[in-house]
């Protein structure tokens, strides 16, 4: 007899795989669009198309504003907002997937922050072996731009400090923090993108409609389905297939960019996706063993 109850588990699977897979493919786009825009431009626009796109999708007029933690708030959007124009400032100068591998250190030094266990050092081990099986050591091959290792590490900071300051209470649901977040993070960026050269020809119906995909792919449409993806997946699952988003990436830049990285550098993703793999394996398993010891 088939087991039914496995379908909304595969169903969930292949959500979330959508969403990685639109996630880092919006990179590609983004890049695209710096050959017209600004790097900060760019960034702004899909905060603000993506803040209003899940303004309508989730019905921010239901919120209670009087409710609202705009200290909690604040901090995530400040967080949001420089994960977003750091790590495209990172993928101005750096391929997409050695961008996203950089900038994946941020989440994986959380994890490895609140994990205590003797397979953390191999975690810890296997994250700087991939660091630095990242750098091109052929010399006839590009090296890497330092500046924009800076800006990926950076924006690793602060996909750390988002990850932080998301949990903290906000007041409302996580759909309405999301939101607001990202418009807090809009504003925070739109005073530098204007000074930076930001013009109204963003607002230009073709150019409006390359920004809105943008929105779509990288905002709206992942954050959508991973929330449907987490009601069935547990964080382990989840955790452990996320790792996988700088091979994602890695392979987006390949196809839509044609950006091509030294075998080292695919051994890195894989390194630095392992260790990955391996911190939320052990981290899960860890915070089961305490939760089983305190019902005991």
């Amino acid at each position: 007899m088939p087991n039914f109850n496995t379908r909304p588990h595969a169903q969930a699977l292949i959500l979330l795989f959508i969403a990685m897979i639109s996630m880092q493919g919006s990179g590609s786009l983004a890049k695209i669009l710096f050959g017209q825009f600004s790097v900060l431009t760019v960034s702004v626009m899909r905060l603000l198309l993506g803040a209003l796109i899940l303004a309508l999708l989730f019905k921010i007029w239901q919120i209670n504003f009087k409710q609202v933690n705009w200290k909690a708030i604040i901090s995530y959007g400040g967080a949001l907002a420089g994960m977003n124009a750091l790590f495209y400032l990172s993928l101005d100068r750096l391929p997409l997937g050695i961008a996203v591998s950089f900038e994946f250190i941020g989440p994986l030094s959380v994890a490895l922050y609140h994990a205590r266990q003797k397979f953390d050092f191999v975690w810890v081990g296997l994250a700087v072996a991939g660091l630095a099986l990242l750098f091109p050591f052929d010399q006839a091959a590009q090296s890497l731009d330092p500046l924009g290792i800076l800006f990926a590490l950076s924006a690793g900071a602060c996909w750390a400090l988002y990850i932080i300051s998301g949990q903290k209470p906000s007041g409302v649901s996580g759909n309405h923090t999301v939101c607001l977040g990202m418009f807090v993070g809009m504003l925070c960026l739109m005073p530098v993108a204007l000074f930076s050269g930001m013009t109204a020809a963003v607002f230009e119906p073709e150019n409006l409609a390359y920004f809105l995909a943008l929105a779509v792919i990288a905002s709206a449409l992942p954050f959508s389905l991973e929330m449907i993806a987490l009601r069935s997946l547990s964080p382990l699952i989840f955790g452990t297939l996320t790792s996988l988003e700088p091979a994602i990436a890695a392979l987006s830049g390949f196809v839509f960019l044609n950006e091509q990285l030294l075998w080292t550098q695919w051994l890195a993703l894989a390194v630095i996706i392992s260790a990955s793999i391996g911190c939320t394996f052990t981290t899960q398993r860890a915070k089961k063993l305490a939760e089983e010891k305190l019902r005991q």
